[in-house]
């Protein structure tokens, strides 16, 4: 715990301006300062620059990709989608995840956490905050299904078996897409967002109680991350209260949001996302690459 002596976020009220609240919202507002910037700035940040490399390095692959459904044991196939247009929901994907690293970054008191703690966060809630990003950009993506043949079509047409097909040059198995379900989970999701009309503040304290995540296994220092997790819980409510005080059900509605981002899938959010871009690559390199600059 000796790292956090430093931290100046640590016992804080939520009143103070050094409290976890203060240093969340000037977290986000760096980033939407930096990205404001960097619209006009003539070079690009070296995360998008990563990115953008992985994109023309697999366009054609990823346009080139004919996905299908997967097909269950007993022949019936089961419904599967694929981004319509994947190198634009990609790309804006891309940028969301740029930010928010950005933002994880900007934040004191994580910056101050072991880096042990810090990888392990990363890794566990780099997922939610995406789509929590996707929702407060209001990024919107359209699907298409795809349908894979069945073992007894597969048979009868002398195709081979999928678990023995060897994935080409540019193609790779991320491009059979995912469940049906799994996709109108984030949907879901995005349009609980939208539907209660989620500020920015009220995103920035979200994405505080998403980061602050005491349930992940390994952590040191645990209790710390308990208490920054109850204070961004504590300073949403007092916000919520203060500006919505008509809307007594709007706290609510908010946890309400915050745990169906639970049943969101990390790996189907980087096979959906960033699988067209990155291929065979694992996200967590690509992730350690943008955040550590490794």
């Amino acid at each position: 715990m000796a790292a956090l002596e430093g931290c100046r976020c640590r016992g804080a009220s939520g009143r103070s301006n050094n409290s976890i609240l203060y240093s969340i919202l000037k977290s986000d507002s760096l980033t939407s300062a930096e990205e404001q910037q960097q619209h006009q700035q003539h070079h690009q940040h070296p995360q998008q620059q990563t990115l953008q490399h992985l994109l023309h390095k697999t366009s054609s692959s990823s346009s080139a990709a004919s996905p299908r459904q997967q097909a269950c044991s007993c022949g019936s196939t089961r419904r599967r989608g694929v981004l319509r247009s994947p190198q634009v929901t990609c790309k804006a994907a891309s940028a969301v995840l740029v930010k928010t690293l950005r933002f994880v970054k900007n934040v004191p008191c994580f910056r101050e956490l072991p880096e042990d703690d810090q990888l392990t966060l990363i890794r566990s809630c780099w997922a939610p905050l995406l789509v929590l990003g996707l929702a407060q950009d209001r990024v919107d993506f359209d699907t298409t299904e795809t349908v894979e043949p069945s073992m007894l079509q597969r048979i009868l047409t002398g195709l081979p078996d999928r678990q023995s097909e060897v994935p080409t040059a540019g193609q790779s198995r991320g491009a059979a897409g995912v469940s049906v379900v799994d996709i109108d989970t984030i949907r879901a999701f995005l349009k609980k967002c939208w539907s209660v009309d989620i500020s920015t503040k009220e995103y920035a304290y979200l994405k505080g109680a998403v980061l602050f995540n005491p349930d992940v296994e390994g952590l040191r220092c645990l209790h710390y991350i308990q208490s920054l997790r109850r204070e961004a819980h504590q300073a949403l409510n007092e916000h919520v209260r203060l500006i919505h005080r008509e809307d007594t059900t709007r706290f609510a509605k908010l946890l309400i949001a915050l745990s169906m981002l639970r049943a969101i899938s990390p790996p189907v959010v980087a096979q959906l996302f960033f699988r067209p871009v990155i291929g065979t690559v694992s996200i967590e390199e690509v992730l350690m690459e943008m955040f550590y600059g490794k």
